[in-house]
């Protein structure tokens, strides 16, 4: 399977905030796509999590992760002027261009280890735990799990916050790069992960320098040339390239952050399971 190009589609109508989202998202009518949930570049956030969301849902779904679909959502100038809201004004005219969207999964409900749970097999939480080290997720956790439940299937949601490397690219060399992954600790599916190695040996080679390469070329320009970008890099084509490399040496063995997350799954097998509620 290779990395499946990102369908560009134009904002039509703003339907609702979804204001659990620290990112201030909303749900989004396109033109021919049907509904979407958009990240805006205009959020606090920035566009740096845009492009992680980016990223990680199409490494995601390259490895066959239930993902929702990504987007580019084009928002026009026109878009957004009726709301009443100064908030959601302010936002949508800091957001002209492009930003980044995920399918709406209708009556999707958040994942809730006590009642949901079945909905994941072993085998399947122990490649989201691998993937999620990977890609340095510390944002799938019991209180915030980022896992949605739609048709009787997880879906992975909201991945801003991974690869937090390139908040900080200058101190990012060879050992860090490798280094391993110790929030995987508080993984909402660690518990009941399966066999990790097996879903490093099923994963790991999925995550080859072409197929990272096609990701990062998906990636617009004009989220790259940011001006939260352009202070590490001069040129799109140099920020590819540094997000390239660092995936790509992630990737490549020995994998650090396979042992540690083998190591937190052991120890968090000695830990009675307490209930606790979950949110978006």
């Amino acid at each position: 399977m290779s990395i499946i190009p990102l369908p560009v589609l134009t904002a039509t109508r703003y339907v609702q905030p979804l204001r659990e989202g620290g990112s201030l998202p909303a749900v989004v009518d396109t033109h021919g796509g049907g509904l979407f949930v958009a990240k805006f570049r205009g959020a606090g956030q920035g566009v740096k999590a845009l492009i992680a969301e980016l990223i990680v849902g199409m490494l995601a779904r390259h490895v066959q992760l239930p993902t929702p679909e990504p987007a580019l959502i084009e928002i026009p100038e026109s878009f957004g002027r009726t709301e009443p809201d100064p908030e959601i004004q302010d936002l949508l005219r800091a957001s002209h261009g492009v930003n980044v969207g995920a399918k709406y999964l209708d009556g999707a409900f958040n994942f809730d280890g006590n009642a949901a749970a079945d909905y994941i097999t072993p085998e399947l939480a122990a490649r989201i735990v691998w993937f999620d080290a990977f890609v340095s997720n510390p944002d799938r956790t019991h209180r915030n799990p980022n896992l949605m439940i739609w048709e009787r299937k997880p879906y992975l949601i909201d991945h801003g916050a991974a690869l937090y490397a390139q908040h900080d690219w200058p101190s990012v060399d060879e050992a860090r790069t490798r280094s391993p992954f110790q929030l995987i600790k508080d993984h909402v599916l660690l518990a009941q992960s399966g066999d990790i190695d097996a879903a490093d040996s099923e994963l790991a080679p999925m995550m080859s320098a072409d197929v990272i390469r096609a990701a990062l070329d998906a990636i617009p320009d004009e989220l790259l040339t940011d001006a939260s970008i352009k202070s590490d890099f001069a040129k799109p084509a140099d920020a590819r390239d540094r997000y390239v490399k660092y995936l790509s040496l992630r990737a490549e063995s020995p994998r650090a952050f396979v042992d540690e997350a083998k190591s937190a799954r052991q120890r968090a097998s000695r830990i009675p399971a307490l209930r606790v509620s979950s949110r978006r």
